[in-house]
């Protein structure tokens, strides 16, 4: 994978990620849901805009690269193209413009499902990641849910999309109240801890702050934190566990991420 988010510091996104947190919050409480039912899901749809954002520049790049090549046969459909870049390679069906186009009678938390399997099949490592629980939604709440995730511009720099997604994780950690701290720890306090630690080599897992941090303070001495960090990480809440694996993805990270159920990691130590 390639690290993509070489700094924390944004200001011109920051309007964006209110507005689109405001309304987010804003469908949960008409829907019923609880933060806890809600995050995930909606995670999942900031992290396939960022997918298809990344996914339609690569597939820009190999049609280029098909126009001026005199022979050879075109990789513009090949997994692997897209795989070696650290790109995720989505099938129609299972991109995000495709899914906001279906008709707010069809069963779009059905297609939704569908789309996070696909993924998970043409992306081995994201196996068992992605949420699969779309069906919680009635159909008006997840088309406009959809529309509003839409509103992030592809055209955004994948950086930016890290950070939308680190807001809303904090957001919801704040909405839960006390069960937030089970996946989320303050930015500052983080940012402390590694500045202390200067993990330049090897970095409690989380929702993947931790390593996100250290991937940028090894960017911040002029390393590539994909060759530098190894990533490994253990995780008593299964959920938890997919948040930061997703939360990876998004930054351009891959690491081995483990459930050890019941478990606590402060106080045990589980083998990897």
């Amino acid at each position: 994978m390639r690290w993509i988010a070489p700094t924390e510091k944004d200001t011109a996104n920051q309007t964006l990620e209110k507005r689109l947190w405001a309304a987010a919050d804003q469908f949960r409480a008409n829907s019923g849901l609880k933060a806890g039912e809600y995050s995930g899901p909606v995670l999942g749809l900031i992290f396939l805009r960022f997918a298809e954002a990344r996914f339609a520049q690569r597939r820009a790049q190999l049609e280029k690269a098909g126009a001026s090549a005199r022979r050879g046969t075109s990789r513009i459909d090949d997994p692997k193209a897209y795989q070696a870049e650290g790109v995720l390679f989505l099938t129609p069906s299972a991109r995000f413009d495709y899914l906001l186009a279906r008709p707010e009678g069809s069963n779009v938390g059905k297609a939704v499902n569908e789309a996070m399997a696909d993924i998970e099949k043409h992306n081995p490592q994201l196996k068992g990641v992605l949420p699969h629980n779309y069906q919680i939604f009635n159909g008006t709440l997840l088309k406009e849910l959809l529309k509003k995730v839409s509103e992030i511009p592809v055209s955004l720099d994948f950086d930016a999309f890290g950070r939308i997604y680190e807001y809303f994780l904090g957001e919801f950690a704040r909405t839960e109240g006390q069960k937030g701290g089970e996946f989320y720890t303050p930015a500052p306090i983080v940012r402390l801890m590694v500045e202390i630690l200067e993990p330049f080599h090897d970095p409690a897992c989380g929702s993947g702050g931790m390593f996100v941090q250290s991937a940028r303070f090894v960017a911040e001495h002029k390393k590539n934190p994909s060759s530098e960090l190894s990533i490994f990480g253990v995780e008593k809440t299964d959920e938890t566990g997919r948040l930061c694996r997703m939360n990876l993805a998004v930054h351009g990270l891959e690491g081995e991420i483990r459930h050890v159920g019941e478990v606590n990691s402060y106080y045990d130590d589980p083998k990897l």
